[in-house]
């Protein structure tokens, strides 16, 4: 453990985490973050993407898939340790999970640990991406739950195992959901709407897509500093 004075703890970039369906623009909206970027693809969803000029990219092979784990950490911690970089994503964490969690299952004998050992190793992955003082990304598919009650409140999460992905979230910033309505992209990080949702950033609960890393109140401002 590390020891701060009071006031002493230094400001750190924050991490998002964003599921929805696929085709609401989950990579596309990696475009919004700052600087030099990287981007980690797992469902070689890469060409909304690929005439980035500010972004490289690590794309999974099948040749990978049994050594996913040590590959993934290796390669980040790389990164991480260039400094080139000033944000990285993970895209898409669900298709990470189920190579993972292949892997935990075929070196196993006992089935019933599984689960545990998966929330364990993404825990870990969550730590290390907090303590990289990179700003970070992370995109999942979203899974339907169908209605409930009278509200349909809850209907919608992260398509991962639910301790996993609480494992995984819970040093993240922001966790929200991407949808369209009305040909407009929207994100929902209400955690009162019964979704995975939460915003430790601002006091933002529903917004535009395009406004995930600059309001349209800040961009003004600072049009109006520089004017």
């Amino acid at each position: 453990m590390k020891f701060y004075k009071a006031g002493a703890i230094p400001e750190v970039p924050n991490m998002y985490f964003i599921y929805g369906d696929g085709g609401t623009g989950k990579t596309s909206l990696f475009k919004r973050f700052k600087g030099k970027k990287l981007l980690f693809s797992f469902d070689k969803s890469t060409n909304p993407l690929r005439n980035q000029k500010d972004t490289d990219f690590m794309v999974v092979e099948e040749d990978d898939f049994p050594n996913i784990q040590q590959l993934v950490v290796g390669f980040l911690q790389r990164a991480i340790k260039s400094g080139e970089y000033q944000a990285i994503a993970l895209d898409n964490v669900t298709s990470l999970q189920n190579l993972v969690l292949e892997n935990i299952d075929n070196a196993s004998k006992d089935n019933r640990q599984n689960y545990q050992k998966l929330q364990i190793w993404f825990r870990q992955l969550a730590t290390m991406l907090r303590e990289s003082n990179v700003t970070i990304y992370a995109t999942a598919h979203q899974i339907d739950n169908g209605t409930g009650g009278l509200t349909g409140a809850g209907r919608y999460g992260a398509d991962m195992n639910e301790k996993t992905f609480n494992a995984f979230t819970s040093v993240f910033d922001f966790v929200g959901r991407l949808y369209v309505q009305d040909n407009q992209r929207w994100i929902d990080c209400d955690p009162e709407s019964g979704n995975h949702g939460k915003n430790r950033i601002d006091d933002r609960t529903k917004f535009h897509a395009e406004e995930l890393i600059e309001s349209k109140q800040e961009e003004q401002a600072k049009e109006e500093g520089a004017a």
